[in-house]
This record gives structure tokens, C-alpha cells and sequence, in this order.
């Protein structure tokens, strides 16, 4: 196998994980003003619903695909065979999903044509092969492919999506782009795959596998989506959920840089699980941790100082309850970013999914109970609350258990520097914001002052990830 570069796959990925998000920050403020909270509210809604059933649609056989590809990169036949009996197992899920679903929609009063359009984003999942390409370190055709679509579908929405009345133009917008984009990849399969005789196939041999995989990501759901779904009905307000779901987008765009690196590493320690070379392993991982500190201390304290002053401008009026809670989801940057490194990276390719269903259902349980409790009381702040509680358990809870393979003193030592450059940045912000006023220029000079800061105390500290960092990139460009 043709080694590719980490770095590169992770700029990749980046871009990736950005453009999957790009809409919604490009959009957000043109959609919050014609489709108002209650419009965003009914659409969250409805897709916390059909993403129950695309749930049971993937199973896990996304996280199974790339990691078997990753196992069997260097050779035509075996990933031939991984692929084909991936996907046709997936076929058959993905078809039952969407069947159940269309019936389910079918007999709902609320909200039906929305039910009915969102099929589209079943049908997205039925044509998803982005795992095999994941598996195989080649994020370029996935990114391309993306960018396309994502492209596409800003302008339509621009261009179609004008009236409240017109929430089903844009609710079309969101399943239909996303299916074709998926459809699309397929075009590229030739390249790396070939003919698999019939009698070879075994699809259903590793259902028990994909079945323990699927637990996990079902626990997962419950503190990422069952949240706006307990929102809508405890509390009744489609507005409650507006303000949550635009939270939620902001703080999910920013964590993406973080988690982004999560894809590109799979596939590379599924690599050398398979060649046994454990030491090589523990030093991606460790510098997989100072990764999640060095980026994810930035900007959790970045969003938490920026946010009285970017949501005013950026939502428009109506919106202020999206401050705090942006300011305390912004602590998931952190929590999502060290469980990923623990669970995706590691336990996921070292064939110890078991543990990892076991912490993220420890975590699921504990959100759905403080759901209960905190959203009937404090609504979508209790809801906030209750996630970020969640994920920090998840994460202790993970170091522990594997604290014989990846010391937890060390993880935390991985991030001193980080800690330290964070604190003095906030303390410098403070001043900056309480004389600033709402506006694009003064969030520009909030967010720049605030990495000017926290770079310069990382020079000063002679940070040998950011040092080693910004050696690599100076070579490069001197190459040039």
C-alpha cells in the first residue's frame, strides 16, 4: 500500500467534515430570518424522527466497511470481497429501513409531507460507499464529490427557498443533494474493486460484528439527536428546539476540525493492529490527544467569549437564548474530542468495540435521565446540560478502562501547554469583549485577537507540536 500522508488525509477530511456543515452555516442566517424559530424548530424536529430510522438504515456498517478496508488496503481480492459483502448486507438493511419508514410516514397527521420528502435521506444511506473510501485513505474523491454538491444545494436554497410557505422546497433540498451526492461516489468504484464470483459472497457472516457496532450508535443517538426529540415533547415548543438546533450546528461545525482527524487515523491504526505494531500505536494516539487539546482549547474558550456577540448579528432577533447555550455546548469541542480519540480511534480498529458500547451506553443512559429531570425544568439549557454531562462520562469513563494501553496522566500531560495558553487568552478577551458591541467586524476582531493571543503564548512556551508544525509547513513552501 501506497502510505499516504496523515496530514494531508486530515486537511481532507477537514474539508469534508466543513462542507457536510457548510450549509447549514451559510444558510443559517437566511433561514432563521424566513423560516423564523418555529419553522427550524418543526424541520429539527421531524429530522430527529427520520434519523432514528436512518439509524437502524446505516446499523454499523459504515464503521465496520472502513475499518474491514482498512485490514485488507493492500490487496484487490480481499477488499473486492469486504466491500461487496458490506455492501449488499447494507443493501438489504438500508431496504427494510426505508419500507417501515415509508409506512410510518404514511400515517402521520403532523408534518406528513415533510415525513414523506425526508425518504430521501434513507435513500442517501442506501447508496453510501464514503466507508470504503475512508478505509482506503483516499479522502480526495469523497471531498470533491461533497464540495459539488454542497455547492448545488447553497444555491438552491438561495434560490428557491424565499417564504415561511416554502419549507418544503427547502426540506427537499436537504434529502434529495444528499442522496445524489452518495450516488455519485459509485462512479469511482471501477478503479479500485473487481468482480466477485456469486458463491464467494458471505454478506451476513459478520452480522453479530456489525450488530455490536450498531449498539454503540444507537447509545450515541440518544445524546445527539433524542435530545431535540425530548425537547419537542416535554416541552411543546417548536421554538425551544429552534434555539437548540442552531446551538447545536454552530458548536457541531467547529468540533469537526477536532473529530475530522478520527476518520484519517482508523484506518491508519486498523493498519498497524493488522501488522501488530503496537508502539506505533501509542505514539499516534498520544499525539492524537495533544491534537484534541491543542485545537479544541481554542476554540471551546473562543465560541464561550464570542458568542454575545455573534449570535445577535448572525441569527437576528428573536434569538438570545442561542447565546448560552452555544457557550455550554462549545465544552462538547472537548468532551466529543477526547472520547473520539479513545473510542473511534482506538478501541473501534483494535477490535474492542465492546468496550466502546459498553462507555457509550453508560453515557446514553445518563443523558436520557438528566433529560428527564433537566428539560422539564430548564428546557433546551437543561437539554445542553445534560449532553455535555454525558460525553465528559464517556470520556473518564474510557480512560479509565484502558489506562494499562494509554496512560490517562499522560493524556492530560499532552495538554499543559494548551491549558495554560487558554487561560491567559480568556483573560485578555475579557477587556476586549465588554467594549466591543454585536456586529461582523467586532466578532472578526474578538476571534482574531483571541488566536493571536493563544499562537504568541504557544511560541513563548516553545510548543513542540505547533514548533514541529509550523517547521513542516515552512519547508514546503520554501521547496516551492
Amino acid at each position: 500500500m501506497v502510505q499516504r500522508s496523515i496530514k494531508k488525509n486530515y486537511v481532507f477530511n477537514v474539508f469534508y467534515q466543513i462542507l457536510t456543515l457548510i450549509t447549514p452555516l451559510v444558510t443559517a442566517p437566511y433561514l432563521s430570518r424566513v423560516l423564523e424559530p418555529d419553522g427550524v424548530g418543526r424541520v429539527s424536529f421531524v429530522e430527529s424522527i427520520v434519523s432514528y430510522f436512518s439509524l437502524f438504515a446505516v446499523m454499523g456498517i459504515s464503521t465496520y466497511g472502513q475499518r474491514e478496508i482498512s485490514y485488507v488496503q493492500d490487496d484487490i481480492e480481499k477488499r473486492s470481497k469486504a466491500f461487496w459483502d458490506t455492501k449488499i448486507l447494507g443493501f438489504c438493511i438500508s431496504g427494510i429501513a426505508i419500507l417501515v419508514y415509508v409506512f410510518f410516514a404514511l400515517f402521520q397527521k403532523d408534518n406528513s409531507t415533510i415525513y414523506l420528502i425526508l425518504t430521501f435521506n434513507l435513500v442517501a444511506n442506501f447508496f453510501d460507499i464514503t466507508w470504503f473510501f475512508q478505509g482506503m485513505e483516499d479522502f480526495v474523491k469523497t471531498v470533491t464529490r461533497n464540495a459539488v454538491f454542497k455547492i448545488i444545494q447553497i444555491i438552491y436554497i438561495f434560490s428557491f427557498v424565499k417564504r415561511k410557505e416554502d419549507i418544503l422546497l427547502y426540506v427537499l433540498g436537504i434529502g434529495l443533494f444528499s442522496a445524489l451526492g452518495n450516488l455519485s461516489l459509485w462512479a469511482y468504484l471501477p478503479k479500485y474493486i473487481k468482480r466477485v464470483h456469486v458463491s464467494d459472497l458471505r454478506p451476513f457472516k459478520d452480522f453479530k460484528v456489525v450488530w455490536s457496532l450498531f449498539i454503540p450508535t444507537v447509545a450515541i443517538q440518544i445524546y445527539t439527536v433524542l435530545d431535540k426529540t425530548m425537547i419537542g415533547l416535554i416541552t411543546d415548543s417548536s421554538y425551544e428546539n429552534g434555539y437548540y438546533e442552531q446551538a447545536l450546528k454552530m458548536s457541531k461545525m467547529l468540533l469537526a476540525l477536532v473529530t475530522a482527524l478520527g476518520a484519517v487515523m482508523v484506518p491508519r491504526i486498523g493498519y498497524l493492529f493488522e501488522k501488530g505494531d503496537k508502539e506505533d500505536i501509542r505514539r499516534y494516539m498520544y499525539r492524537g490527544y495533544r491534537f484534541v487539546w491543542f485545537l479544541g482549547i481554542p476554540m471551546c474558550f473562543g465560541i464561550i467569549m464570542v458568542a454575545p456577540n455573534f449570535v445577535p448579528w448572525f441569527f437576528g432577533a428573536g434569538y438570545d437564548k442561542v447565546v448560552p447555550l452555544l457557550q455550554i455546548l462549545s465544552l462538547l469541542i472537548l468532551a466529543i474530542g477526547i472520547n473520539n480519540v479513545t473510542g473511534i480511534q482506538y478501541l473501534i480498529p483494535t477490535k474492542k468495540q465492546n468496550i466502546f458500547t459498553m462507555t457509550v451506553i453508560i453515557g446514553a443512559v445518563t443523558n436520557f435521565c438528566l433529560n428527564m429531570v433537566l428539560i422539564y425544568f430548564f428546557k433546551s439549557i437543561g437539554a445542553a446540560f445534560a449532553s455535555v454531562t454525558a460525553e465528559s462520562i464517556i470520556a473518564i469513563v474510557q480512560l479509565i478502562i484502558v489506562r494499562k494501553e494509554l496512560s490517562p496522566a499522560q493524556v492530560i500531560k499532552e495538554g499543559i501547554h494548551y491549558y495554560i495558553a487558554g487561560v491567559i487568552m480568556v483573560l485578555v478577551l475579557i477587556p476586549i469583549t465588554k467594549l466591543l458591541t454585536p456586529s461582523v467586524f467586532h466578532s472578526i476582531v474578538i476571534a482574531l485577537s483571541g488566536a493571536l493571543v493563544y499562537f504568541l503564548v504557544l511560541l513563548l512556551e516553545k510548543d513542540e507540536f505547533l514548533l514541529s508544525n509550523i517547521k513542516m509547513v515552512t519547508n514546503r513552501l520554501i521547496k516551492r
